[in-house]
């Protein structure tokens, strides 16, 4: 019998994606899980919710709570935390390249070392020196990858994917969902999402 598939919904600019990115893997192997990774955009659905800009830039109790909140959970496994400056980073060319990642077979650990670069390191995830140093750290052809990037079928797809996101009423990052269309939202419902994966394999 396949194992049951998770579609783990993604920004690069949320903070809290980070945490789960660094999560599912371990959790999912555990569990009998199968994940499938899904980068997205947030901007246009923040947009069509009414908001100009993060949430946590909107309402600077809530950054400060979000601040501490991912230092207490970057403490608990192990790895460090620091938002990039400015923040939300602009996550469009990141998220193309990871489509391409995706296609030539690393696109999890592209996804992983762009979130350690960005809230492990600080650096700025819109530079495209910072992705093809990435990119080179994987031991992959980088100049070839950040041409196919820009071009114009990748970028329909991530604008496909960001509307196939609204499609299934995502409105925030992480996300994830079941087989049977159970949306779970936020790092701190990974374990539930997973739980509820399993168990449409035995209902």
């Amino acid at each position: 019998m396949p194992a049951p598939i998770l579609e783990f919904w993604y920004d690069f600019a949320s903070t809290y994606s980070y945490v789960a990115a660094l999560r599912i893997a371990g959790l999912a192997d555990k569990a009998g899980v199968a994940v499938s990774w899904q980068p997205f955009l947030l901007g246009p659905i923040f947009k069509a919710q009414g908001l100009t800009d993060s949430p946590f830039v909107l309402f600077p109790d809530k950054g400060q709570y979000m601040i501490r909140d991912l230092t207490r959970l970057c403490d608990e496994i192990g790895t460090p935390f620091r938002l990039p400056t400015p923040f939300p980073q602009n996550s469009l060319l990141a998220s193309r390249v990871a489509l391409v990642a995706f296609d030539e077979g690393f696109g999890e650990d592209f996804s992983r070392a762009v979130y350690k670069a960005e809230f492990g390191k600080g650096l700025a995830i819109s530079e495209p020196s910072t992705l093809d140093g990435i990119l080179r750290a994987l031991g992959k052809p980088a100049d070839s990858i950040m041409t196919r990037a820009q071009s114009d079928d990748i970028k329909q797809r991530l604008r496909d994917q960001t509307e196939a996101a609204q499609t299934k009423k995502i409105f925030g990052a992480p996300s994830f969902i079941t087989a049977d269309g159970e949306l779970f939202w936020g790092n701190d419902r990974l374990e539930q999402a997973l739980a509820w994966a399993m168990r449409t394999m035995t209902t």
